[in-house]
This record gives structure tokens, C-alpha cells and sequence, in this order.
């Protein structure tokens, strides 16, 4: 019988063995060389504790507020499409576990259970991920759908005019199944990676230049807004600049988020970039981060740099793999056990305790040694 996994990255070396290789694949893949997907990663290892002694930290308290739902602890579950790739009950056996964990989760719009049967399957709160496509009737179907199913934000991703180059799915031939929640709004046969044309990659990528809106800019998170009463977070967000924009036109929230790594290679990692975009937002709307996050400190880290929560993606994924839903609640407690360690062990018994002055950054160790 194997061993318990103790950590995430043990998790993910179980779920390699237990995956068709095409799927271990296509959810650990990253754009092009893979430089971000490893510094999603690895910046956090590059930021240090400054800790607090002698500090009463006999309770450790981790709930907060996203958008007014109180949940068990800043961890969330990230949009991470075709869940059934990694366990047959697929969404479904992920929603279950994140209302057991009481937090929330993001339901994909790639996903291989409809928000109907989500919304059916547990009493949670979901937040539902857009993707924008050329047929804007789809977007106006799938958020109506979503609001009257009881989902209670809107996730519009805003990084994916075109789908980055992702080579492992390209070798691998990879099989793309039925997208549920497409059914009757669109061709939802399935699409294969077999066909490489010319220089174009693959036909999903083909399929997805075809069907995502190249065009959605700005102005259009107004139309968003004007067909629906849920809250709108833009989810994709690396500079200042972005930010002020997102501000200026009403978004409720923002993820700071560079796609798993999976469009733009060489952009910066999340946590190197979440600084830059909460100086720029000075409070008006909650901050929040995925990418990289594989340790209850790196969520402590992100929270002392501005965040107020953070997605596990990848993570949640490689519990379903292993364990169905109770791989998946797994991960997001192990997560939460070693983040209340990490704040005792900082000297903060709650989360608005956790401060800047908690962390050193690598650009500060380096400005120390001028």
C-alpha cells in the first residue's frame, strides 16, 4: 500500500503515475519553453520570513471574506478545465470538496460537467469563469445560465485573445472531450491534436483562434456588465497599468494571474508581479493571485504582499487524479494546516495580522547588499 502524501509536490508525483501520460501532460504543461511555469514556482522560494517571537498565537484564526462570502480560509479552488480527464466524477467531485472545505470554487467554462449539474451537485458558493467568444449570444447564455444556477461572481479571463503555444499537446496528439457546458451553443464534438498545419500548432489551437473574441477589449467588460447583476473580477492581470484600467471600468476584483503559465512564456511570475498591481489598486477592489502555489507559506507570502487570497489550480487537479474528491479536500488542507503553522511560527494569530513587514523579497536582499 503507498504511503499518505504529506505535501503537494508528493501529490503531483502520484498523479503522474496514475494519468495517461497526454493528460499528466496537458495539465502540467507550459507555454512554449516553460521558463514562467517554473518561476511561478520558484519566485516564491525566493522570498523570505522576517517572524515574530514571543507573540500569543494559542489560536490561529483563518477565515476571511471574499466578496462578501466568508469562507473557511483564503485557498480557493482555480477555473482548471476538464476535470474529468483526471477522475470520472470530474467537477462534480470537486465542487463537493470545496464545500466540504468550505471555500470556493471556480467552475471552468472548459469544464466536463454543466454549471447546471455543479450547482445540483452541493451547496457551495461558485464563481463561474468566462471566456469571451465571437459569438457573443454564447457569453450573454452561459453567465444567464450562471446566475439563475445561484453562482455568485463572474471570472472573465482576459489573457487568452489566442491560445498560447503549449508544445506538449501538440507531441502528445492530445484528445480535447465534450465541453458541457457548450452543448447546443456551439460544435462540442470532440477536437483531436492531430493535425499540424503549416506553422499554426495544432488544431485546438486552431479551434480556439476560430472561436475566442480577439477583439474583446475594455469597453466590453461594460456589455458584460450590462447583462448581469453579478460581480465582475478580471482574471489575467500582470501591471499597473492593467490594473488602473480594470479600476476605471468597474471590475469588482482582480486576479493577478498569468494563466498557469500556460499563454505568454517569460511573462513574470504571479507573485513577482502582485506588489506592482495592489500598489496600483490602494484598496478599491480585493487583489487575488494564482500560479505557483504549492506550500502554505507561499500563501502567507502572498497575503503579507497585498493579496487577499489566493487559487490553487494545478494542485486541486493532482488531488482529483489521485483520490477523487477527497484528494481534492486533501490538498486544500494541507494547505490550510501548513498556512496556520506558518503564522504561528510568524507570530500572527489571524490573517490581518500578517503584514509587509513579515516578508523579505528578493529585490529587497539584493538593494540590502548595495
Amino acid at each position: 500500500m503507498a504511503a499518505e502524501p504529506v505535501n503537494l509536490n508528493e501529490f503531483q508525483i502520484m498523479a503522474k503515475k496514475v494519468l495517461p501520460k497526454m493528460y499528466y501532460d496537458f495539465y502540467t504543461g507550459g507555454a512554449e519553453d516553460q521558463y514562467t511555469l517554473k518561476e511561478n514556482v520558484e519566485a516564491f522560494q525566493r522570498i523570505t520570513f522576517r517572524p515574530r517571537v514571543l507573540v500569543d498565537v494559542s489560536r490561529i484564526e483563518l477565515s476571511t471574506t471574499i466578496l462578501g462570502h466568508t469562507i473557511s480560509s483564503p485557498i480557493m479552488i482555480a477555473p482548471t478545465s476538464m476535470h474529468k480527464l483526471a477522475h470520472p466524477e470530474g467537477e462534480i467531485a470537486t465542487a463537493t470538496a470545496a464545500a466540504a472545505c468550505n471555500t470556493i470554487m471556480v467552475l471552468s467554462f472548459s469544464a466536463t460537467c454543466s454549471l447546471e449539474e455543479v450547482a445540483a451537485s452541493c451547496n457551495a458558493v461558485r464563481f463561474f469563469q468566462l471566456y469571451v467568444y465571437k459569438r457573443r449570444s454564447i457569453a450573454a447564455n452561459l453567465v444567464q445560465r450562471a446566475e439563475r444556477n445561484g453562482y455568485k461572481a463572474i471570472i472573465l479571463t482576459v489573457d487568452c485573445p489566442r491560445l498560447g503555444r503549449r508544445e506538449a499537446d501538440i507531441k502528445n496528439n492530445m484528445i480535447v472531450p465534450q465541453l458541457k457546458n457548450l452543448e447546443g451553443l456551439l460544435s462540442t464534438q470532440v477536437v483531436s491534436v492531430s493535425t499540424i498545419i503549416e506553422d499554426k500548432g495544432s488544431s485546438l489551437e486552431a479551434y480556439a483562434n476560430e472561436t475566442f473574441d480577439a477583439s474583446l477589449c475594455w469597453k466590453d467588460v461594460g456589455w458584460l456588465k450590462s447583462i448581469t447583476k453579478l460581480p465582475i473580477v478580471v482574471k489575467g492581470i500582470l501591471t499597473r497599468e492593467d490594473a488602473m484600467k480594470a479600476i476605471e471600468v468597474g471590475v469588482e476584483g482582480i486576479i493577478v494571474s498569468n494563466h498557469g503559465a500556460r499563454q505568454l512564456d517569460f511573462t513574470p511570475a504571479t507573485i513577482s508581479a502582485l506588489e506592482e498591481v495592489v500598489d496600483a489598486v490602494k484598496g478599491k477592489v480585493p487583489v487575488l493571485l494564482d500560479g505557483g502555489v504549492r506550500r502554505g507559506t507561499d500563501v502567507f507570502k502572498a497575503l503579507a504582499l497585498g493579496a487577499q487570497g489566493v487559487f490553487v489550480g494545478r494542485p486541486a487537479i493532482y488531488g482529483l487524479a489521485v483520490k477523487g474528491g477527497q484528494g481534492v479536500r486533501q490538498v486544500i488542507e494541507m494547505l490550510k494546516n501548513e498556512l496556520e503553522l506558518t503564522m504561528a511560527l510568524s507570530g500572527c494569530p489571524s490573517l490581518k495580522d500578517i503584514s509587509r513587514s513579515h516578508v523579505r523579497t528578493e529585490r529587497e536582499r539584493l538593494q540590502s547588499m548595495l
